[in-house]
C-alpha cells in the first residue's frame, strides 16, 4: 500500500513537471512571434534605434535654437531604382515644421513597388525627431522610367536642448534606405499573365 501511495505522488509530481516544461515552451513560442510586434513598439515608444516619432502637426511653440539635419539615401541591391536626397543638409529651428524631398527613379522596364525603412543617428536623437508625413509610411510604386519628388514633413521636438544626454548633438542624420516590396506589381503581373 505504502508503494502504490508513493507511485502516486511520483506519478503526480512527474505530471506536474510534464505540465510546466509544455506551459514554458508554449510561453517561449508565443513570446518568439510577439517579439517582433513588441520590439518595434518598444523602438517608437522610446525611439530606441534611432526609430524615429509619427506625429499629427508640429508643436505650437518653435524655438530660436537650431540643428543641423543632414539626408542620406540608399537602395537595396534587390530594387533597381535611383534615390536621393534633393538637399544634403538644412538648419532648422527646434519645434519648426519642415519639408524636405527624396527623388526616387524606376529604372527598370517594369512596375516596381518599393518601401523605405528609416533611422536617424545619433540614436539617442530618434525620440526627438516626428515625421508628420512620410513617403516612407506606405509602399510605393512607380511606372518604368518614371521620376518622382517625395516629400517628408518633420520637427524636432524643441526638449532635445533640455536633455542631459541630447544636449552634445548639433547634426541629425535622417536615413533612408528603399527594397523591394514583398508583393510588388511586377511580381502580381508575372502571375498573372501566366497562362493556365
Amino acid at each position: 500500500m505504502a508503494d502504490q501511495t508513493q507511485l502516486d505522488k511520483t506519478k503526480a509530481k512527474n505530471k506536474r513537471v510534464l505540465f510546466s516544461c509544455v506551459f514554458v515552451v508554449g510561453a517561449m513560442v508565443g513570446l518568439s512571434y510577439a517579439s517582433v510586434p513588441l520590439y518595434k513598439l518598444f523602438c517608437q515608444v522610446t525611439g530606441f534605434g534611432g526609430t524615429t516619432q509619427v506625429a499629427t502637426e508640429a508643436p505650437v511653440e518653435v524655438s530660436e535654437k537650431t540643428i543641423k539635419i543632414r539626408f542620406n539615401a540608399d537602395v537595396n541591391s534587390g530594387l533597381n531604382w535611383q534615390f536621393k536626397p534633393e538637399q544634403r543638409e538644412i538648419t532648422v529651428r527646434l519645434g519648426e515644421d519642415n519639408l524636405a524631398y527624396y527623388m526616387a527613379e524606376n529604372m527598370a522596364l517594369t512596375p516596381i513597388t518599393g518601401q523605405a525603412t528609416y533611422n536617424v543617428t545619433p540614436l539617442k536623437a530618434g525620440q526627438y525627431f516626428s515625421k508628420i508625413a512620410c513617403f516612407c509610411f506606405d509602399e510605393q510604386t512607380l511606372a518604368p522610367g518614371q521620376r518622382v519628388d517625395m516629400p517628408v514633413s518633420f520637427y524636432v521636438d524643441p526638449a532635445i536642448a533640455e536633455d542631459i544626454n541630447t544636449q552634445d548633438v548639433k547634426t541629425i542624420t535622417l536615413s533612408y534606405t528603399f527594397f523591394k516590396a514583398d508583393v510588388s506589381v511586377e511580381a502580381a503581373g508575372r502571375e498573372n499573365n501566366q497562362g493556365g
